[in-house]
Order: C-alpha cells, then structure tokens, then sequence
C-alpha cells in the first residue's frame, strides 16, 4: 500500500449467544438472539436507534477499544428516528473474550458536547439490578425505563466501567463524538469530567423506545459497507443516507423506525481483520434480532470487488467473482425472505478516480449492477449509482456529491442516496 493510497482511505474514512436476565441470575443461551426483563420481541418494542457491533481494531490510528477500560465512565450519543414514552437500550459484548460487567447505565436527553438536560437523567436497570455481567458473545437489554423521546431528538447513554474490560466490542466510524472519563460519572449533568473523546461508538448497539403511538412492523434496516455506515459524511451532523431517509419520513409527518448496520469495510463473501464477519453471516445477527422491521436496503459488494488489491488496509481479501457475490446477494434475499421481510436491492455507487478504479473491477461492478436491476430477485431495486453519478462521466461520482476520495459521498450525496428512495415502497 503507497503512502498517498493509505492517506486518501484514511482521509475519507475519518471524514448480534445471548444472556435470560433475572434479578440474580443470568443465564446463556444460543447464538441469535436475547431475552431481558421484558421479552425482546413481545411486540410492543420497535428500533430507534442501531449500531453493528465488530472486533476491537485500530487500522487508522488510535481508538480505545483494544485497551478497553478501567474504572471509566463512557458517554455516547445518538439519535433516534423514531420515538415514543419508554426506552431501553442493548449492549453487545460479541467480541469479547470474557465477561463483561456493566457497574451502572444511564440514559439522558443530550444538552451540548458531554453534557445532558437538567432533570433528565434516569437509571437503568437489568433484570431490577443496577449492574449486569454480560458473557462472552453474549448481549444484554436494559429494562425499559419511562423516557418520552420524539423522532430526530439525541438521546445521551452513559456507561460506567468500574472493573477492567479487557478489549472492547465497538462499532469504529461513528461519525459522532463519544466522551470518557476517570471514575463514575453516569449521573453527571455537565460535562466537563468528560476528557477524552473518539468517534466510535463502544458496546452500545442499539436503543428501543415503546409506547406513544401503536406497534406497527414497519422498520426498516439499511444494510451495508462504508457508504451505509456514513462515512465521507461530516462529523456529529447526522447526515448518513439512513439520516437523511429518516428525517425524510419525520418531514411527511409518519416518522419510521430506520436503523444503520452498516460497516465500513465489510464484504457480503468475505471476513476480514477489521471490517466485521461477511454480510452473509452477520445478517442473521444484525438484522433479522431487530424488532419490527418490515424492510431491508440492501448497498454491499463494492469491497468484494475492490478488496483483493494490495492497497486494501489490513492486507488483501480473496478475489471474488461476479457470480460469487451475486449468490452472496441471494442468501441475504432468502435469509430475509425466510422472515418475511421485504428486501430492497441498491446499485453500486461509482469508483471512477478511486483507489478501487481498475478496468476489471469496474466491469464487475456493471455486471452487479445490471443483475441488481434487471433479475428480478431483490423486491424492488434503488438505483443509487444512477441518483449520484456525473451525467456526462456516468462511472464517477458527480463532484457536487462527492467527500473528495471519488468512492464515498460527501452530505449531498448522501441526501441524494435518501431522496432517491421511495417512501411509499418502503
């Protein structure tokens, strides 16, 4: 990998086994799902807010997941695109190696930086206690706690982290500022304990809300690499595609549950050292454990395509063929199907002027495309290759939309990426 290739990835890349939880006992179960107080999926929980979950890794520069913490407190914030009177949120520990305990959580309404709203921090609780120990590979639900929140607000949940953590289970391009501190701070109001920072999100993968409105299985999961997980896209603005999709539906007054599993990296036909498990596994645990959800977008393959290349971080991936990543496409489709959940196929965005530019890879990515759109396996097609590329140059991406690496959109693009979706398909 040359150095200006290492610069340009890097540059554009800054801009769920399960645990039955009791008052006092907590007990494993098998890999695909989790049970807490209430049960996950009694029906009256919906998605408002999701991360997905990888092993510790730092392929671009420091993050505090292979350190993990001591005696910290972390605070992390997110916004909800769909609200209601009751929240719980969901801590993953799947890349842990031994257990991890949880001292105390909070959940607040965000006020600036690290700091939350006066009056509105409240404790949470596992199973009636304040901590809970999570097992390795395993996932834990907070109880549910009354908490009025509506759609586009930022909610605040705070982690303390009293014992070692060894290694911790994060989601590395956040797009959004997480905070630390030394020692227990959940209850803080301000935030000037709150030191350090980093744009990842640590153990926290999901917040539920229920209640305000009727249980309707309307969700809907936006599945991919890079370019779902948002990057290219400015910092703490919330302007990732999935964003933009939500805020469209607030705007049409019928706010919608919309929840990004994107990863930056990942591959629908390989695992890689520090993008995640292939799409095809993880699938089954990112997006078939979601409550809820009626459908599916589905944006992944661009990495397949372009990660055998010596200049993909963490060493090259095998080469994959078009008809591998097809029926890579097929077994997301008949897993979804098999849940009776809609899948919604996306184009492959333009790579023209990118590292991933190459004659062959750019051939593969029109035989994907042209299969996308004409197959007939994907429920309906969006064709965001078409929505962000240059008229006159239409295997690059147009300048206007474009964070400046000719492989992932910038905030335009992104808006583009959601304006080109139909709201009444969804």
């Amino acid at each position: 990998m040359t150095t200006k290739t290492t610069k340009t990835f890097t540059t554009s890349v800054r801009l769920t086994t399960v645990v039955a939880l009791s008052a006092a006992v907590l007990t494993a179960v098998p890999l695909g799902g989790a049970v807490a107080a209430e049960h996950r999926h009694d029906g009256s929980w919906r998605g408002a807010w999701a991360t997905s979950p990888h092993a510790p890794t730092a392929p671009f520069g420091p993050n505090w997941s292979q350190q993990g913490f001591s005696n910290h407190t972390v605070r992390q914030v997110v916004r909800v695109t769909t609200g209601g009177t009751k929240a719980r949120i969901e801590l993953s520990n799947r890349y842990g190696t031994t257990p991890l305990r949880i001292t105390g959580a909070t959940v607040a309404r965000t006020d600036k930086g690290a700091s939350v709203k006066a009056g509105s921090v409240r404790q949470l609780s596992f199973g009636k206690g304040r901590s809970v120990t999570i097992p390795a590979g395993g996932t834990a639900y907070s109880d549910g706690v009354p908490f009025t929140v509506k759609a586009l607000e930022s909610v605040t949940v705070t982690l303390y982290l009293a014992a070692p953590t060894g290694p911790a289970t994060f989601h590395h391009f956040a797009s959004a500022t997480s905070y630390r501190a030394d020692g227990d701070h959940r209850s803080d109001r301000d935030g000037t304990a709150f030191k350090e920072s980093s744009e990842s999100w640590y153990y926290l993968s999901g917040v539920e809300v229920s209640g305000g409105a009727p249980a309707r299985r309307d969700g809907i999961v936006t599945f991919g690499d890079s370019i779902t997980d948002g990057v290219g896209s400015g910092p703490g603005v919330n302007n990732r595609y999935p964003d933009e999709l939500a805020e469209r539906f607030a705007a049409a007054g019928k706010p919608r549950s919309v929840l990004n599993h994107g990863i930056g990296g990942n591959q629908v036909t390989n695992d890689t050292t520090w993008a995640g498990e292939k799409g095809i596994e993880r699938f089954k645990k990112d997006v078939l454990t979601e409550p809820n959800v009626r459908t599916v977008i589905v944006l992944e393959g661009i990495n397949d395509i372009g990660g055998s290349s010596p200049a993909f971080p963490g060493g090259p991936t095998p080469e994959v063929s078009v008809e591998q990543l097809i029926e890579g496409h097929r077994s997301l489709i008949r897993q979804a199907h098999a849940r009776g959940i809609k899948v919604v196929g996306a184009t492959l965005t333009p790579i023209k002027g990118s590292f991933y530019d190459t004659p062959a890879n750019e051939a593969k990515r029109d035989a994907v495309n042209d299969w996308i759109r004409t197959s007939g396996a994907y429920d309906s097609v969006v064709d965001f290759d078409r929505a962000v590329a240059d008229p006159s140059d239409p295997d690059r991406m147009l300048p206007a939309f474009d964070s400046g690496d000719h492989l992932h959109p910038g905030d335009a693009g992104y808006r583009a990426m959601a304006e080109a979706l139909d709201l009444d398909a969804l």
